[in-house]
């Protein structure tokens, strides 16, 4: 990709009249411009991942100095001063961008634009070629990121297509400053990017309040969740794997992003009514009393009730809700069969299942993954979904299944555990009658 870029840079200088037209102070504030919004890049909720607002830049350079123009303004990338971001990723950055600015132009001047300051008089002539080169631009700029992810061995990085295909719109939408960039030009020639500048930063602004809110939402349910655990050694970590194999199945049957969110909030907080149960009562060896049954079949409205006024889950109320129906009917709290059951609430009953059965226990070790898959199929149609059955078994054959780590039973003063797992299917609650 940087040998591309290069040559298209060599390209663009072999001939001394494509550029000899170009206004070179209008090219170096655009490329200012451009490497101060670079430089100061907001970090997305994802692992090594930031965005910035500098292809707006890059876009005005399209329209003001032509292909040749928004190459050399987007290979400044560079020269970012983002510390700690190594050469080999300011090469990447600054050929991915010369490559996507070089042909957003080639489409800029397909369609008919002309690249100079712009007209007044004739500036809706702009909207439809700008409109392509954004078109081209941004779908590029993820394409040629997504090819090196997947090269390099990160193809995990890579976001689901539905939740691209959002991202893409946003990127578009903040595309316009580009267009406001070259239009604010033609009347006040290059101070318009010092008052872009304003616009740009409460864009990056925002970016950063959203990623904000998503931290402080990821720590409430962290925290949450630890709650839970801490009242069984064993059952650590299984909230964070039901809520990944919530997320496996949503994405399966092709679930939106915005849902797909919400049903591993949902996997995270599913047990979260446990609190309300008494600890001797999840941890009694023998039979369970009816009292104490109603007291364990009670946790997804304790659940309910807990977190209630915690406005972000939305769909997950229903999720944690209803997680231990039965397509038979024959579950709890309400006994609600097939469709009647909320899908959230079906997905996390397949989730829970499984990683009960391949999580050791204090009364038996882990089952293989093959054994509970065979579990699942069994009880497909009369306590599982057998949508969600199939759909976790193709994600699971698709990315596979990380089973948790042995787990070494402490000292029994230093930690309680809990004598019977009551989300395992294979282990039947024995329930005696009040004396």
């Amino acid at each position: 990709m940087i040998g591309v870029a290069c040559a298209l840079l060599g390209y663009s200088v072999a001939g001394s009249d494509r550029l000899e037209w170009l206004d070179w102070s209008n090219l170096l504030v655009l490329a200012l411009l451009f490497l101060v919004c670079e430089s100061v890049p907001t970090l997305l909720n994802v692992k090594q991942a930031a965005v910035s607002v500098s292809f707006s830049a890059a876009l005005a350079a399209v329209v003001l100095v032509g292909p040749q123009g928004a190459a050399l303004v987007g290979m400044t990338a560079v020269f970012s001063v983002r510390p700690g971001l190594p050469l080999v990723k300011r090469l990447f950055n600054g050929a991915q961008f010369a490559i996507c600015g070089y042909a957003a132009g080639c489409a800029y001047e397909w369609l008919g634009g002309r690249a100079r300051l712009p007209d007044i008089a004739g500036f809706d002539d702009l909207i439809v070629p700008f409109a392509g080169a954004a078109a081209v631009f941004v779908p590029l700029n993820f394409v040629l990121i997504a090819i090196v992810l997947v090269v390099t061995g990160q193809a995990d990085q890579v976001p689901p297509l539905r939740g691209l295909a959002q991202f893409m719109v946003s990127y578009l939408g903040y595309a316009t400053f580009g267009l406001l960039i070259a239009g604010l030009w033609a009347t006040v020639n290059s101070i318009s990017a010092v008052l872009v500048l304003l616009p740009l930063f409460v864009a990056r602004w925002a970016f950063g309040q959203y990623l904000a809110q998503q931290r402080s939402y990821d720590a409430t349910i962290a925290a949450l969740c630890q709650a839970v655990e801490t009242k069984d050694y064993y059952t650590r970590g299984h909230c964070t794997r039901v809520s990944l194999a919530s997320g496996m199945i949503a994405q399966e049957i092709g679930m939106g992003s915005e849902r797909l969110r919400a049903i591993r909030y949902a996997g995270m907080l599913h047990d979260v009514g446990k609190l309300g149960v008494p600890t001797k009562v999840l941890q009694k060896d023998g039979p369970l009393t009816e009292e104490e049954y109603a007291a364990i079949q009670l946790h997804p409205m304790r659940g309910l009730e807990i977190v209630r006024g915690i406005d972000f889950l939305d769909e997950a109320f229903a999720g944690i809700m209803h997680h231990h129906e039965r397509q038979d009917g024959k579950g709890y709290p309400m006994g609600l069969a097939g469709e009647e059951i909320p899908e959230f609430a079906r997905i996390i009953a397949v989730a829970d299942a499984f990683d009960s059965m391949t999580s050791d226990r204090s009364y038996r070790g882990a089952r293989p993954v093959e054994v509970a898959m065979a579990e699942l199929r069994k009880g497909a149609g009369t306590q599982f979904d057998p949508e969600m059955v199939v759909a976790f078994t193709k994600a699971v054959d698709r990315h596979g299944w990380e089973a948790p780590r042995k787990v070494v039973a402490p000292p029994e003063d230093t930690a309680e555990t809990t004598a019977k797992d009551h989300d395992d299917p294979t282990m039947p609650i024995q329930v005696v009658p009040e004396r």
